[in-house]
């Protein structure tokens, strides 16, 4: 789950370096047009590379005039890229290459090679992931200031409920998940001004010694909800699963994609974790609003964040890093009868969502909800209903 969920994407940057390349490409005629090629590399040897690319293999044919170069993922640019050599590539590298793409598209002679080693990436990821664990929260807006430019910002964990003020550095950089889209190469540069109560929120910057403040330099948001229903159907092979929206009383399809985290809620903790919400035992009725944070020690993180790409995180319980030791499931190991929810960003289309998380096992929390009386949405949002892992960031 975790080497899914990092914030910046290694494509996105190979596409930054596209942009470089084309504009230090000389113009040539069409029928000699300089091609690019990216992808991972899947073999090596007898002078050429075999890249797979998302339009299929391709041979990248080598000769003693074909250049590398390694680009640092910490400044994809051909002027910070640094010479290499074939001995230098590995599986599962990622490429991009130009030259002349033959017309049957299966092969091209290698003018140049620039490659991003998997070591180099880890590297990075790692250094994102420490930095959001100091530095970053992740939480639901609460309240949004236009004229202080600042957003209040609600984590729940498990034991309660604090809230975080985000003001903003100068130049801060705004980042927001598409419509119906659960990919962050998909998002699009955005701004405050697009930022709403009920968002889920991801803001990394300076915190303030109590935790209370952050001043952020970037920022993404993203419009997402929860969902949920016992299940009427399964078809494995189109990764679909259709429900009875237990909220909207209709059906819904579930997409779930090769991106798609599935955990099976254990059913003990389930049980436990429903009656601290509610007060009591089970179906004694709605469920209690959050109780207030602990006060946090001298010393101590107020904002313990999860790894997961480094930008998730909830105050006093830390659900994300729960959430990762669950069960991994699949599709397999779900029937018709069960009771789900899931995570998605909100769409124009009620029917059908993608699925950014799935939580099989969590029959409790929904029964707790259906008992919450009609028109009282929790927490006076409309973005679903409250399940443990799901509703700290919506983020994938």
């Amino acid at each position: 789950m975790r080497k899914k969920n990092i914030f910046l994407s290694f494509f996105v940057l190979l596409g930054c370096l596209i942009n470089t390349v084309s504009a230090q490409s000389p113009t040539t005629p069409a029928a000699t047009a300089v091609k690019f090629v990216q992808g991972d590399v899947t073999s090596i040897g007898g002078g050429k590379i075999v890249l797979q690319t998302k339009d299929g293999s391709i041979d990248v044919e080598l000769s003693e005039k074909t250049e590398f170069k390694r680009v640092l993922p910490e400044n994809p640019s051909l002027k910070t890229a640094v010479g290499a050599s074939l001995a230098e590539l590995g599986v599962g590298d990622k490429l991009i290459v130009t030259g002349n793409l033959s017309a049957d598209k299966r092969s091209i002679p290698a003018k140049a090679v620039y490659l991003m080693r998997q070591s180099d990436i880890a590297q990075k990821q790692n250094k994102e992931r420490a930095e959001w664990q100091t530095r970053g929260i992740t939480g639901r807006v609460a309240a949004v200031n236009p004229q202080t430019k600042e957003v209040t910002v609600s984590q729940r964990g498990i034991a309660g409920e604090k809230q975080t003020v985000v003001a903003l550095k100068e130049n801060a950089n705004f980042r927001r998940y598409a419509e119906g889209s659960v990919d962050y190469n998909e998002a699009k540069t955005s701004s405050f001004d697009e930022i709403k109560v009920g968002d889920s929120i991801r803001a990394l910057g300076d915190k303030s010694e109590d935790g209370a403040t952050v001043k952020a330099e970037r920022i993404v948001t993203g419009a997402f909800q929860t969902v949920g229903g016992a299940i009427t159907a399964i078809d494995a092979a189109k990764g679909e699963i259709t429900i009875t929206n237990f909220q909207t009383k209709k059906p819904m399809t579930i997409v779930v994609g090769k991106n798609s985290v599935l955990k099976q809620f254990p059913a003990e903790m389930a049980q436990r974790m429903m009656q601290l919400q509610t007060g009591g035992a089970p179906g004694q009725g709605a469920v209690r609003p959050p109780q207030a944070a602990p006060p946090v020690a001298p010393g101590q993180n107020p904002n313990r964040m999860g790894q997961g790409g480094g930008m998730r995180g909830g105050a006093a319980g830390n659900i994300d890093d729960m959430l990762d030791r669950f069960k991994d499931i699949s599709i397999a190991d779900l029937k018709v009868g069960d009771m789900i929810a899931v995570s998605s960003t909100k769409n124009a289309d009620a029917e059908r969502v993608n699925a950014i998380k799935l939580l099989s096992g969590v029959e409790p929390f929904i029964k707790a909800q259906q008992q919450q009386p009609a028109g009282r949405p929790r927490g006076g949002q409309d973005s679903g209903f409250s399940i443990p892992g799901l509703e700290g960031s919506g983020f994938p």
